[in-house]
């Protein structure tokens, strides 16, 4: 069903989320562009609450964010939350119309997960006292790493060289239109300066593909 502003609302189904973190935040960017609305329920990380005995029964991982749909079934993937909703919702179709777009996006989103959301990661939780012993989400404590912080700088300038060449074929990374690999990509961006990492100076392509994002997403 639509509201008065033309958005879509899923009313039985509950998104726990904590907005400002990079995989809830893909979620977040996601549904705002196709226009879905979930009931929300706040998680807060820096509280913990994540490990709470209430909401490990409904995510063991003690991830966000956590999509239960109305059958009872839980998805704690962004990409699988995001995959399923868009075969719900298909307007604006942000993985692809057919299936072999459909599978170029996805390997992307992969590919921007592995190379360039875990690089910053990497820098992000191996230093300061805020992750000290929660090296990596879930419930078990893993102690910081520092030498991983250097390793990670080298594979977000691995990340950034990556798409400053896939940019050279077209304004999007994929095709004319923007997907959830732009979508990913942008959070990746905004995730590096947690740790005043930025894109190079000399990646002209990549600097005017992030200022069209930004705003076809409306700065979300």
């Amino acid at each position: 069903m639509h509201d008065k502003c033309g958005q879509m609302d899923v009313n039985k189904m509950k998104l726990y989320t904590f907005d400002v973190a990079p995989n809830p935040r893909r979620l977040k960017l996601f549904l705002a562009y196709k226009g879905i609305e979930l009931e929300t329920i706040a998680v807060d990380l820096g509280k913990k609450e994540q490990l709470a005995e209430g909401y490990l029964a409904i995510n063991p991982a003690g991830t966000v964010p956590t999509l239960l749909l109305d059958d009872g079934s839980v998805l704690t993937d962004v990409i699988a939350c995001c995959f399923y909703l868009e075969s719900q919702y298909p307007d604006k179709p942000l993985f692809g119309r057919t299936d072999m777009e459909r599978a170029r996006v996805l390997g992307w989103v992969h590919k921007i997960f592995v190379q360039g959301l875990m690089a910053v990661a990497e820098m992000v939780r191996n230093q300061g006292d805020f992750f000290k012993n929660r090296a990596l989400p879930g419930p078990r404590d893993l102690e910081q790493i520092p030498a991983l912080v250097e390793r990670g700088k080298l594979r977000l300038g691995d990340f950034y060289a990556l798409l400053e060449s896939q940019l050279q074929g077209g304004d999007y990374l994929l095709g004319d239109s923007l997907s959830m690999a732009d979508i990913d990509a942008m959070v990746v961006v905004d995730f590096a300066a947690w740790v005043k990492e930025s894109i190079p100076a000399d990646h002209a392509l990549t600097q005017a593909w992030y200022e069209r994002v930004k705003v076809e997403l409306g700065c979300l």
